[in-house]
């Protein structure tokens, strides 16, 4: 599915880009933490997305010496059309099966959401 990904951004930029429309804000520690990155590069990452208009700034709340990251409107459009486009391409891939490839997958998906989550 990675590869079914829209070409105006990396992965990681895509990645970091979700996390924190999942989370609703971060900051930037807590988004390298999430994404298993060094600061310094998740640095670079966040540049990246506030320079084309995808992440914002804001004061901590109660940490000056922090700032909060919230997903602008364009990045929220951004990721809606990347999960569209990709869930369009699972659901061709998943119509290309036989009825009993199909049942395999179902009857596989609650054992991989269990590995998912270790």
């Amino acid at each position: 599915m990675r590869a079914q990904a829209g070409q105006s951004l990396s992965v990681t930029q895509l990645a970091a880009l979700g996390a924190v429309s999942r989370h609703a804000a971060l900051t930037p520690g807590e988004l390298a933490e999430h994404e298993k990155v060094q600061p310094p590069s998740m640095t670079r990452v966040i540049a990246a997305l506030e320079e084309r208009g995808l992440l914002t700034r804001s004061p901590h709340p109660t940490d000056r010496r922090q700032v909060m990251l919230s997903v602008t409107e364009e990045g929220e459009r951004l990721l809606k059309e990347e999960r569209r486009r990709k869930e369009a391409w699972l659901a061709q891939r998943l119509a290309e099966l036989t009825p009993e490839e199909q049942e395999i997958l179902r009857q596989a998906a609650p054992i991989l959401e269990r590995l998912s989550k270790v």
